[in-house]
């Protein structure tokens, strides 16, 4: 794969697998927790102790599958990074960027065996996913970085007339941040501890409607200012960041739709794992938003 030199239209593939697979074990993640198979392997790196396949047990192989989709996660992490070294012209920032992922995702199996370790306590699941959320968003950049032509020479990024717009962007960057914090706050609080067992993964201290109000009122918060920020980019004629900015906004409204029937259902397993898969698109998307912001280039003619 790697004997000649990779073309920059390969290299983009490469990095879609990364993110991918990122996006994917989200999702399988998710899965152990709401089957309550967090503890199906309760030891780590092996299942049981000195056993490293487990018995055919429901919960220990929903735990010991995702623990092995982490070996695809690696692969194609690797084949980003090597790649970026056999990209033809090679990009130093694009080396680096790969590198971040290899950080990152070794951090996570770090975190992954703190996890096994200290029974699910909430804290750490919430560092699991939010960790995930900054390799999201690393895939992202990494992928967008990789598609500019000329490569590495890019005009400067000043196609946004005002800086409101870019302002904007950047405010629905950090409040997609701060909907994902409150989020994981109210799945502390939750009944998916991740075991079937109650002695095990404790609970935050929080009255779950309480957190659950404020997590709403983020998302609502959200997409009124996306909604703004799509209607500001259209009246300027910026079709690229107002498309992407109206996806984001379609995502947000999906992802509020599923939010209150599972909270209004009783928080139903399903629904739960369909919110966790819209929580890591909308993220992509809003960082690709600020992305098209910060690099958008004038699509207007001159008069």
């Amino acid at each position: 794969m790697f004997r000649r030199g990779i073309s920059p239209e390969r290299y983009v593939q490469f990095a879609r697998w990364s993110l991918w697979s990122l996006t994917v074990i989200v999702v399988t993640g998710g899965a152990v927790r709401l089957t309550g198979s967090g503890l199906g392997c309760s030891d780590w790196p092996t299942c049981e102790q000195d056993q490293v396949v487990p018995d055919l047990e429901y919960h220990a192989l929903i735990e010991f599958v995702n623990r092995m989709f982490t070996g695809v996660v690696t692969a194609t992490v690797v084949i980003a990074v090597l790649g970026s070294l056999r990209r033809r012209p090679r990009r130093p920032d694009l080396v680096r960027w790969s590198l971040g992922l290899v950080v990152g995702v070794l951090a996570q199996i770090l975190l992954g065996a703190l996890l096994v370790k200290t029974d699910l306590d909430p804290r750490f699941t919430m560092g699991h996913f939010l960790l995930s959320m900054v390799l999201l968003w690393n895939a992202v950049v990494l992928i967008e970085r990789a598609r500019l032509q000329p490569d590495g020479n890019e005009a400067p990024p000043a196609a946004i007339e005002s800086n409101r717009l870019r302002f904007l962007t950047r405010f629905v960057g950090a409040l997609g941040a701060v909907l994902l914090v409150t989020g994981t706050i109210v799945t502390g609080t939750g009944p998916h501890s991740g075991s079937d067992d109650p002695t095990v993964a404790a609970r935050l201290p929080f009255q779950i409607r309480d957190v659950t109000r404020v997590h709403s009122l983020t998302a609502i918060s959200l997409l009124v200012l996306v909604l703004f920020t799509t209607h500001q980019a259209r009246q300027r004629n910026l079709e690229r960041l107002g498309s992407q900015a109206g996806l984001v906004a379609t995502l947000l409204l999906i992802q509020g739709m599923v939010g209150y029937w599972q909270y209004f259902a009783g928080v139903p397993v399903l629904l739960v794992g369909i919110h966790l898969t819209l929580a890591s698109l909308c993220w992509i998307s809003i960082v690709r938003l600020v992305w098209t912001s910060e690099h958008l280039h004038r699509t207007r003619a001159a008069s």
